[in-house]
């Protein structure tokens, strides 16, 4: 006979084999003693715990009562055992007892499985698995036992579990346009657990997906009013978030079909696999689980905290095996494109950096680093020698190290260039004509002859579609960027001009065919390789993808061994490359010359290798080390144009993103605000088709900063507060805290305001230059006076410009002829911008009006 058990109620048992009849347990004792023994889960309970467990007061001979009671139990769950014969199934072990059960035989056991599997299923399988394993409670978990002790905790757990079950299976219906299905369950739900804010978000857009969107609000205004009369807390981000999204009629809440159903299970097919094949201390599952952290990191909030944090205990575990080069690549590997210049969590950056120089100095010590000190060659700096005036410094991004005699290499600072490759003939009459000459590498033909022109490098500013639209362009100077060596390092290729070695693919990138003249290639997958991309790419594993990544795999995966020592010395560059990159990325901000070093020898090396994804983590370094003083906006703007081209054209997509937003921050403090519309919406759609959610919280800050760079300030502070509610839960506190009042603040002082004097305001990081500000509309001017004695130096990031206005109009109200000159010096090459528009989120205007209040 064969016996299942059933917990998910009261304790009961049936013989399976006989259509489930049921099993007489006798009395209440009988069906305690069974029930610990399944709480115990296999394990052997000993009589004197089941003692303790059954009686409060233990009477004389409880021992030998239970001794009878597992005898009784025995007789009824193996009444064909034949006598003296050992139990199978309720047996003796050492000091007790133990139901050695099959893992399906009892209820819960299957309820945890059912569970379990439909996460990892789509919702057109995971569904009917939900349905099933509700259906086995028949009432609470252990339901007679509910004030035992022993019971407590299990009942819990399974409880929890089934409230889980109970939403996911609503999620699983709206996924499937089922919404008027989950209506019912979550409102019975909701009524016996009311605090569980992941079903009142369920059932609102439950409700709304049924055209109910009346009905939804209230839902939400129900939740709220429980939450904070009951509880004395506000809603979570969810919450709020989703009010906001039905007032707007957002898209992405209508309703979702299974379409994703095959994509679900090709996963957990592939997944189930990984953890049968690789072992679980396999080196290699670090380095896959950074690849899957760095996709995870991309979908904000809860994601991104986690990958941060995982991220960090990855490379701990890389350094415990003792093997730099694997440590590198588990390093570098995390190369998620950064925009903000404040970090999140400087004392886990501080950690990351750390180990990525202890990284550093361990490669360069040990037997694989090159001897030829080319790594220690610094590239010509992005920044500009001192004194020159900003249209002049802009002029200095420049190739590395790969420049043909006499020739200078263009200026990086590009205009609204998209890389299309498609460029429509026609004049150009608003724009010069500015040329630059094809650095020597593998795309090149040869060393560069002097005085040669290159084909007109200019091109519309259309969005990278592929099919751009002709006519002038006056809004921006036209600046094109410089042909770096090799493939993928160039930012603005001349559309219609092949290199040798390539074919035209009728789409302006160059489609690789043959290599190039004079380099020897070898065939690899039916492909003739040259030798620069078979012992320099093959060093950051292109040939291996990360999923949802951006064609990418995890530096250190070789496509083809690990050959002659050129190669090992091509692979060692393109670690300490990847290292040097993320020293830059995570030193953003700071005052050290190590972070903009860093960033300059990984681009260096980058191009140099000839590699496209490298080349990009490296001008995100760049760009993160960008900031040195005030006026910059032109080389960021050159910076941003060349990921984008450089980007559509390899394919990697977050990078991509990354290149429009930092044109956007860019054109937005050039106060060109056409060009900075095209790159908000060329970000916003590349972020709904890459699922990049955190792309809108950008670009909704930007259309507020719009409003308010162009005179409408009351609605910019409306535009704001409803950005602010996208930060909320987006996993990056060092963009979140004191924004909002920051934002606030700069309106008012744009339109000649005091600042907000609200003590509950929450000014964060920004509270040393608010300070001054707030006391003088308190009209506290010697505490004012004070406070402004004490203003630090801004951090060199995206609001450096708005933090000296702040601090300079504070000293002009204040009379503190010091600080205004410091503050006049400070923004002086800025004169062109508009103040803190640099960073796509707020403004205080032109910095020229605050110029001439300096005395400037």
């Amino acid at each position: 006979m064969r016996v299942g058990f059933g917990v998910l109620g009261p304790v009961v048992a049936w013989d399976t084999d006989a259509d489930g009849r049921a099993i007489a347990l006798k009395g209440p004792r009988h069906r305690a003693v069974l029930a610990r023994l399944i709480v115990a889960r296999r394990r052997v309970v000993p009589v004197s715990r089941l003692v303790e467990d059954l009686w409060t007061a233990p009477p004389p001979g409880a021992v030998g009562a239970v001794r009878t009671f597992v005898a009784a139990l025995r007789r009824c769950l193996e009444p064909d055992r034949p006598p003296r014969a050992p139990a199978r199934l309720l047996v003796t072990e050492g000091p007790g007892y133990a139901l050695r059960a099959d893992a399906d035989a009892v209820d819960a056991w299957r309820f945890e499985q059912d569970v379990a599997a439909a996460a990892t299923l789509p919702p057109d399988g995971a569904l009917p698995r939900l349905e099933e394993a509700l259906g086995r409670w028949r009432g609470p978990a252990y339901a007679e036992f509910a004030d035992e002790g022993w019971a407590r905790g299990e009942r819990s757990r399974l409880a929890e579990l089934r409230l889980h079950a109970v939403e996911r299976q609503a999620e699983a219906r709206l996924a499937l346009g089922r919404a008027a299905e989950a209506v019912p369950d979550l409102e019975a739900h909701l009524a016996e657990h009311p605090w569980r804010e992941g079903a009142w978000r369920a059932l609102a857009l439950a409700l709304y997906r049924t055209g109910r969107q009346g009905d939804a609000l209230a839902v939400l205004r129900r939740a709220r009013t429980l939450l904070v009369e009951q509880l004395g807390l506000d809603p979570g981000p969810e919450l709020r978030r989703l009010k906001s999204d039905i007032l707007a009629q957002a898209p992405h809440l209508a309703p979702a079909t299974a379409r994703g159903g095959g994509a679900a299970r090709v996963w957990a097919d592939a997944a189930a696999a990984y953890d049968r094949t690789v072992a679980s201390g396999a080196r290699t599952r670090l380095e896959s689980t950074v690849g899957l952290l760095r996709d995870l990191s991309m979908t904000g909030g809860g994601g991104l905290l986690t990958a941060r944090r995982q991220r960090v205990a990855a490379v701990a575990a890389a350094e415990e095996l003792g093997d730099p080069e694997l440590t590198a690549r588990v390093i570098g590997a995390y190369d998620v494109p950064a925009i903000w210049t404040r970090l999140d969590d400087p004392e886990q950056a501080a950690t990351i950096v750390a180990a990525a120089e202890r990284t550093l100095a361990a490669l360069a010590a040990g037997p694989g680093a090159p001897d030829d000190g080319v790594p220690d060659v610094e590239p010509p700096d992005h920044g500009e020698p001192s004194g020159q005036t900003p249209d002049q410094e802009s002029a200095n991004h420049e190739a590395p190290g790969h420049g043909a005699p006499h020739h200078k290499e263009p200026d990086h600072t590009a205009p609204d260039h998209e890389p299309t490759g498609h460029r429509t003939p026609g004049p150009r009459t608003s724009e010069p004509e500015v040329t630059g000459h094809e650095t020597p590498g593998r795309g090149a033909t040869g060393h560069g002859a002097p005085h040669r022109k290159e084909p007109d490098h200019t091109a519309p500013d259309h969005e990278p579609t592929g099919h751009g639209t002709p006519g002038p362009r006056a809004s921006e100077p036209e600046v094109t960027g410089h042909k770096a060596p090799g493939r993928g390092a160039t930012a603005h290729e001349a559309p219609g001009r092949v290199a040798p070695g390539r074919e035209d693919t009728g789409h302006g990138a160059p489609r690789r065919g043959a290599s190039s003249p004079g380099v020897a290639g070898r065939a690899v997958g039916g492909r003739k390789v040259t030798g620069r991309w078979a012992s320099g790419r093959e060093a950051v594993g292109r040939g291996s993808s990360a999923p949802g990544g951006d064609g990418r795999g995890a530096p250190g995966h070789s496509t083809f061994g690990r050959g002659t020592a050129g190669e090992a010395a091509t692979r060692h560059d393109a670690i300490r490359a990847r290292l040097l990159a993320t020293v830059a990325v995570e030193s953003r901000g700071g005052h050290s010359g190590r972070g903009r070093q860093a960033a300059r020898q990984a681009e260096e090396i980058a191009r140099r290798l000839d590699d496209p994804a490298l080349l990009a983590f490296a001008l995100n370094g760049v760009f993160m080390q960008s900031f040195d003083r005030a006026g910059l906006a032109p080389r960021r703007d050159a910076i941003g144009a060349e990921l984008i081209a450089l980007s559509a054209r390899h394919g990697l997509v977050a990078f991509e993103v990354l290149g429009h937003l930092i044109r956007l921050q860019a054109r937005s403090a050039l106060a060109d605000f056409v060009s900075a519309d095209r790159h908000a919406a060329a970000a916003e759609r590349l972020g709904e088709r890459h699922e990049r959610p955190l792309v809108r919280v950008f670009t909704e800050w930007y259309r507020a900063l719009r409003l308010a760079a162009t005179g409408r300030a009351d609605e910019a502070e409306a535009a704001y507060r409803d950005a602010a509610t996208r930060l909320d839960g987006a996993g990056m506190p060092g963009l979140e805290r004191g924004l909002l009042p920051l934002a606030l603040l700069c309106l008012r002082v744009g339109r000649g305001r005091p600042a907000p004097t609200d003590p509950e305001l929450d000014w964060g990081p920004y509270a040393p230059w608010a300070r001054p500000l707030v006391l003088l509309a308190r009209d506290r001017r010697a505490e004012a006076a004070a406070a402004l004695r004490t203003v630090p130096e801004p951090p060199r990031d995206l609001l450096l410009e708005a933090l000296w206005c702040l601090t300079g109009r504070a000293a002009i109200a204040l009379g503190d002829r010091e600080t205004m000159a410091r503050a006049r010096t400070a923004l002086a090459p800025a004169a062109a911008e508009l103040a803190g528009a640099g960073s796509g989120l707020l403004t205080l205007g032109p910095v020229s009006r605050h110029l001439a209040d300096l005395g400037g």
